[in-house]
Formats: C-alpha cells, structure tokens, sequence
C-alpha cells in the first residue's frame, strides 16, 4: 500500500479545495481517496493547518464555514474583485434586514411574531427574497389555529457570513453597543464596511418604496452608493431589534 506523505496530501487537499464549487468537509475530502489509501482525518486536518497558513501572505485565505472548508479572496481585495462584473450590488431595504435579524435570533419564528416586534407587517416579497436567496427556509409550522410557518436560517446563510455555526453570531447586547458608537471599529474583515443610508430614513418603521413618492424624505438616497450585502454588519442587521420584555 502506497502511503501518502503530508506534504503530498497538503497539495492534493488543495487542488481539490480550489476545483469544488463549494467548501467541503472532511468526510468529503477523505471520500476522494480510496480506502486502503484514505489518510486519517487528522491527516487532513493538518494539511488544512498548513494550507491556512500559507495563505497568511496572499490574497486569498482558506476558511472554516458551516458547509466545510474553502478558499475566498480576502476582504480588504473586495474593491477591487467588485469592478470585475459591471451588475450593480442589490439593495435591501431595512425592513429586509430587520426580519433577517430576527428570524437569527429568535428561530424558530412565524411571521405573525416578526410583525409583533417590529410593530409593522412583513411583506411577502421579504419572505420570498430571504428564501429565494437560501438565507431563510420554513422548518415547520406552529401547532395554533391556522399553524403558521416556522422560519429558520439555513446553512447557506451561514456560509454567506463566514459562521460555522449560530453559536458564533455576536450577542445582541455588543450589537447594540456597536450600533450605538459611530466610532467603533469591527475586527471581523466581513463587518468592515460603511454604514448604509438606508438607516438615516426619516420614517423608520417604512420601507423605501412606501417613502419613494416623497422625494424630500428620501433626500439623495438612490444617489449613494449602497454597499454588497456581503459587506452589511450584523450590526446593521441587529440594531433595531428588541426582544420582548426590554
């Protein structure tokens, strides 16, 4: 039986990293070999250690999410890899953002206890573009008359925001501190990014299209440059949410 040495395995776990169209775990990075050749799953955990290592000094970086491992480009790269594609970024509103916030943090939840906290209803266009975009997906429905919906994140959702789980997600109570001081300076590569205009609405219970016919109200909004989704902080998310009680 042919043994495979570390550093042959590092450039094998690496080729198949760069060549999968999305991250891949252990188990999947073991299924390729076959099993009178398959390393040790620590073997391949060390390879990852070497491989995350060597990225220390490029553009690229190899990272852990809920799906498994991949490589992206590093955020401080995101301003120049952005003018590759001539599309503009989507917008969101901040109703958008808000219901996002609370289905993480309160999962599983209904729409009816969405439209409680925030004191206004979720349209279903939200609804549909949370799961249009994979972020939000119905795990069951509440056993009460009518049994409404129960929403949760996804994996996908994960992923898109570098977790490997809904443990990482940043306590409410830092948000709100965060959000609080426009001096505050975010660790996190993902979370480096401009605070969106969407926030300086005058009404802050309406969403853009209920506030476009008053063009006074909305000022020059649609002339600012909104910033990538990728690039909103879960501050943004998270800084009108109240849970019950406070």
């Amino acid at each position: 039986m042919n043994t495979l040495s570390l550093q042959q395995l590092t450039r094998i776990v690496e080729a198949l990293l760069l060549a999968a169209k999305s991250p891949l775990t252990l188990e999947q990075l073991a299924s390729v070999f076959d099993e009178h050749q398959r390393p040790a799953l620590a073997s391949f955990q060390e390879a990852l250690v070497i491989l995350q290592q060597e990225t220390a000094s490029t553009s690229q970086e190899l990272v852990e999410v809920a799906s498994g491992f991949r490589y992206q480009i590093k955020a401080d790269y995101a301003p120049w890899i952005s003018r590759l594609w001539d599309e503009k970024p989507p917008r969101y509103s901040r109703a958008l953002l808000e219901t996002l916030s609370l289905i993480a943090y309160q999962q599983p939840v209904t729409r009816g206890e969405i439209e409680e906290v925030r004191g206004v209803s979720v349209s279903s266009q939200i609804i549909r573009t949370l799961e249009d975009r994979e972020w939000i997906r119905v795990i069951g429905h509440r056993e009460v008359p009518g049994r409404p919906a129960l929403y949760a994140t996804t994996r996908h959702f994960l992923d898109y925001f570098n977790l490997k789980s809904l443990n990482e997600l940043p306590t409410l109570d830092a948000l709100r501190k965060l959000a609080e001081n426009e001096q505050y300076e975010w660790q996190d590569d993902l979370d480096q990014a401009p605070r969106s205009p969407l926030f300086d609405l005058t009404d802050p219970e309406a969403s853009v299209q209920d506030q476009a016919a008053d063009p006074e109200c909305l000022g020059d909004l649609f002339d600012k440059n909104l910033p990538d989704v990728k690039e909103l902080t879960f501050a943004d998310l998270a800084q009108r949410f109240k849970p019950d009680g406070e």
